[in-house]
């Protein structure tokens, strides 16, 4: 069954939740809906359509543990631009690894400051050594992210409705036709 794109009342997305969910907060007067879905929800004495994306009516300040960037695999990638850090050449997610700039058996740990994206081909030459020793250099120093995500969602970008793009995007850079 369809879900709903739940926005902030300063439009940011927060959560995808069920429509039930949705539904819950449209009778509470908590939401105004801003998209609809093709599909109506039917009961015995009533028809209403089913909400594709929703806005709060009151702002939901977020916790800033809520708003930091996980550490995750697929946040390093994004992070490094799905760029391996050494031979700077752009791959696909499966073509990809993370590295640990200084080994864990060298001290190394597993923090955003040591981990960046590489290729399979860059990271085995590297082989648990440090980077300089088999004439490798790092395009940028890792770090943890500045940027906040706005918004996780179980099921692939592509895969969201065409309802949600406008309100999904608005933090992505868009490509020039040069």
């Amino acid at each position: 069954m369809e879900m709903t794109l739940l926005l902030n009342a300063t439009y940011e997305p927060l959560r995808v939740v069920h429509w039930h969910k949705a539904i819950t907060l449209l009778w509470q007067g908590k939401v105004e809906v801003l998209e609809f879905h093709d599909r109506d929800i039917h009961g015995v004495t009533i028809t209403i359509k089913l909400p594709s994306v929703m806005r709060l009516l009151k702002v939901i300040k977020l916790r800033s543990t809520h708003r930091a960037v996980k550490f995750s695999r697929i946040n390093i990638f994004t992070r490094d631009r799905y760029t391996c850090q050494y031979c700077q050449k752009r791959y696909r997610t499966e073509e990809l690894t993370f590295d640990h700039v200084i080994p864990i058996a060298r001290g190394g740990k597993k923090t955003w400051e040591n981990i960046v994206t590489a290729c399979w081909r860059c990271n085995n030459r590297k082989s648990g050594q440090m980077p300089e020793e088999v004439g490798l250099r790092l395009k940028k120093k890792p770090e943890k992210p500045k940027w906040t995500p706005t918004l996780t969602l179980m099921i692939g970008i592509r895969n969201a409705p065409e309802s949600w793009r406008d309100y999904l995007y608005w933090h992505v850079e868009l490509d020039t036709d040069e």
